[in-house]
């Protein structure tokens, strides 16, 4: 071969090369299959979560409609959800243990969204005769709770159980609603557009906010 034309012949193999392992990057990035939340049904939940009633149910379970009261003593139904991505979850603000983590941490996945309309947030009160709208409202100006995105909730007791334990599945403890049931949680459930449960997280752990927070991004491309 003349050596003249191989040294032409260099920077056209050297560009060649350098497209050839774009295209394999492009082809081999293109194949991996885009990760995609789970749907959960009561038949995937724990069934210890699960009311015995719905243990059965394997398809198009749906958070209920719901009535509660806000820190601003407003009316909150499953409309002021419609067509958002909002992670929920049970408290009450006279408790000392998990729940003061808890909020600060939805605190932090509020910062990480708080300027994208698409994500909210809604904390319903496990003791909701104890926290009035009154108690609620010093509360969430003391978390740093942002009106109109995250809803801190009062209501009715028998409601807010029921929505715990047969539309979130995020309790053990089996209960009516009524005076002598209680109930604690740590779990912050993430539900999508379609009001259907997309993973559960532990809202004390620092690696499950983390998860979380990188879920609801995963969650948002399947909208765009």
């Amino acid at each position: 071969m003349d050596l003249k034309f191989f040294k032409k012949s260099i920077p056209t193999l050297i560009v060649m090369g350098i497209f050839s392992v774009i295209a394999i990057s492009l082809i081999f990035y293109m194949m991996i299959p885009e990760k995609k939340l789970p749907v959960y049904n009561p038949v995937d939940v724990n069934p210890t979560l699960v009311d015995e009633s719905m243990r059965h149910v394997r398809r198009n379970h749906k958070i209920s409609d719901f009535e509660l009261i806000n820190q601003n003593g407003e009316t909150i139904t499953q409309e002021d959800y419609n067509g958002k991505i909002y992670v929920a979850d049970f408290f009450f603000t006279r408790c000392q243990t998990i729940c003061p983590i808890m909020t600060t941490n939805m605190a932090k996945i509020q910062e990480a969204f708080k300027n994208d309309d698409d994500i909210m947030f809604l904390s319903h009160s496990v003791t909701p005769v104890m926290d009035s709208v009154p108690v609620l409202k010093e509360y969430a100006k003391k978390k740093g709770v942002i009106d109109g995105k995250w809803h801190v909730t009062t209501g009715d007791k028998k409601h807010i159980y029921e929505l715990a334990r047969k539309s979130y599945f995020a309790v053990l403890e089996e209960g009516d609603g009524g005076e002598q049931d209680f109930i604690h949680t740590e779990n912050f459930v993430l539900i999508d557009k379609r009001k259907q449960i997309r993973n559960y997280y532990d809202g004390t752990n620092p690696e499950d906010i983390q998860r979380l927070i990188e879920d609801i991004k995963i969650l948002k491309k399947e909208y765009e």
